[in-house]
């Protein structure tokens, strides 16, 4: 019998895969576009689970490529619309309004309310974490619900053995800074390990690198591009941090992948 060999590093990758569907509501394959980050562990957002007996993305994901459903959380239920007929390219019918596919039932403006004579199916919308890897000590951390978010906030949390010791791995998505989410991050800030542990923070963050930072004393970011709107990307929302005893190996931002978001991936090993 031989001691188990702890891996020397861990790719993990951030993905909004915005329920699977462009703008028009038509869908693309969120399973082969996972397949293609080749990572160890994976946070989604925008998640969707649909009512009855269909796989969510997440389970989809976990199901054809080999990994185990950590946490999945429904942060807000919403409909799904079937496409809107289209031959355009474009992600979108036009800047601005990408969400003619899809609603959820506490958002206020009218213009997400979906026509009255396309169906849809009901379910719920949130993030997942997922992993090849072995997980320990996993949990989920309601981070609470702003007035003005249609939907609540958590973080899922969990452990993963490396040569040297156990990564912390945390994923999320934040609310909108015009929900007034600096409230959420200083309860993150609160939530999350010191920073002499070796851990690391990745998600959509709707929010640009520099005031992310500013929360998270001690943590810094791991990789600095470009990745919403994915097409045309001209600002960072999605971030992977991590502290100082973390090593970045490698980081990168990943090819167009149908979403509105491009995936960020980045490959971590213990200092």
């Amino acid at each position: 019998m031989t001691d188990r060999v702890e891996p020397a590093s861990l790719t993990l990758a951030s993905f909004n895969v915005h329920m699977g569907v462009d703008g028009w509501g038509r869908r693309f394959d969120v399973v082969e576009q996972c397949a293609g980050l080749d990572a160890d562990v994976l946070v989604l957002q925008e998640s969707w689970d649909p009512d009855g007996d269909d796989l969510s993305i997440a389970a989809a994901v976990a199901q054809g490529l080999g990994y185990r459903v950590v946490a999945e959380v429904g942060l807000a239920r919403g409909r799904m619309f079937d496409p809107i007929p289209t031959t355009t390219t474009r992600w979108a019918p036009r800047p601005g309004l990408v969400r003619k596919s899809f609603r959820l039932d506490d958002e206020r403006w009218a213009i997400n309310a979906g026509p009255a004579d396309r169906r849809f199916v009901t379910g719920q919308w949130g993030i997942a974490l997922l992993s090849k890897m072995p997980a320990h000590n996993c949990s989920v951390v309601p981070l609470g619900k702003l007035r003005r978010d249609p939907a609540r906030r958590a973080v899922i949390s969990c452990e993963i053995d490396l040569d040297g010791g156990r990564l912390s791995v945390h994923g999320t998505h934040m609310s909108h800074i015009t929900h007034g989410s600096h409230a959420q991050y200083r309860l993150l800030s609160r939530q999350l390990p010191p920073p002499t542990t070796a851990a690391v923070l990745a998600g959509d963050m709707n929010m640009w690198g520099p005031p992310v930072s500013s929360y998270f004393r001690g943590w810094r970011r791991t990789l600095r591009a470009r990745t919403w709107p994915a097409q045309r990307p001209h600002s960072q929302l999605d971030h992977v941090l991590a502290t100082a005893p973390v090593r970045v190996v490698d980081a990168r931002v990943g090819a167009f992948a149908g979403s509105d978001h491009l995936p960020v991936v980045v490959t971590l090993a213990l200092a």
